[in-house]
């Protein structure tokens, strides 16, 4: 029996803890970030796309229908699963002979030539990468003089780590106790996987590692807000049990059992439940847009206002 897939199981079931509706509200979501990406990309018929962390193809996808048939996408992922996956979609949109699978981790991209692409994108992909300096390298190295990179990452460092009273966003000042060790079963998690890069940089070091990789025409657009409604706010109780933040990150149900006895457990549903259920909570967020141009163009990339 093959081991399960931690990529592909998250991005197909515990990233929307089993809740088909929910998947459909965060893809509906994702999908004007999709669209962002692929304009400040500047793709033109003709053009190779390496879309790294390609997970389910959002952009890989997106990206084919402006390369035209001239063109090509190399999907590129750490998840063999998930490279699976695209191939059958590629094969059911008798798009196969347009479209590559290359397995690469974003900061070894060996797989991929020097200079033999146009456009490189990503979608909340640096966020789970060490050397996040090296992958804008690597993006550089194989971009054509003139190639674009267009990216998109939260910016996790912006409302984490929560204060003590929040988890999720929600109000927990009234069972601290609870939530603490809930939250550090999360953390101690999250630390044993590698998942403190989420949280390791802000917009600022992304300007800096684009620049130092070679690029000189940068344009970024940061935004963040903070807002009185939980992040998952719509999501069903039974749907946050199962749900998973991140994929090295195990789910509210999973971390609850770790950290409480029986009767904790149910004190702890009894509070966040109707909190889960009516969107009771707060959001702070940011994310950042990145395009930037390898030489060879004095255009600037556009970010929008």
């Amino acid at each position: 029996m093959r081991a399960a897939d931690r990529w592909a199981t998250w991005l197909q079931d515990r990233r929307y803890g089993g809740d088909r509706e929910w998947k459909t509200k965060t893809l509906a979501w994702l999908e004007p970030v999709r669209d962002r990406v692929i304009e400040l990309a500047a793709i033109e018929a003709g053009d190779t796309v390496l879309d790294v962390g390609a997970g389910e193809g959002m952009i890989g996808f997106a990206a084919l229908d402006h390369v035209g048939d001239s063109g090509r996408v190399v999907f590129s992922d750490v998840s063999d699963e998930l490279l699976r996956s695209c191939a059958e979609i590629a094969a059911s949109l008798g798009a196969s002979d347009r479209c590559e699978f290359v397995k690469a981790a974003a900061s070894r991209l060996d797989p991929v030539a020097a200079s033999s692409v146009d456009v490189v994108t990503t979608r909340s992909v640096l966020i789970y990468v060490e050397d996040k300096a090296a992958a804008l390298g690597e993006f550089f190295r194989v971009l054509r003089p003139g190639g674009r990179i267009a990216l998109f990452e939260p910016i996790n460092s912006f409302g984490r780590p929560e204060p003590e009273d929040r988890l999720w966003g929600y109000d927990v000042a009234a069972i601290p106790d609870l939530a603490a060790r809930v939250r550090a079963v999360l953390n101690e998690a999250q630390a044993a996987a590698g998942a403190l890069t989420m949280t390791d940089f802000d917009e600022r070091d992304l300007l800096r590692w684009a620049e130092a990789a070679g690029f000189r025409t940068i344009g970024l657009r940061y935004e963040a807000t903070i807002t009185p409604e939980a992040g998952l706010s719509g999501i069903s109780w039974e749907a946050f049990l199962g749900f998973s933040p991140n994929p090295l990150c195990p789910t509210v149900g999973e971390a609850m059992q770790q950290a409480l006895d029986r009767a904790e457990q149910r004190r702890f549903a009894a509070h966040m439940r109707p909190l889960v259920e009516h969107g009771e909570g707060a959001t702070r967020s940011a994310t950042v847009y990145l395009a930037a141009t390898k030489g060879g163009s004095g255009a600037s990339p556009a970010t929008g206002s």
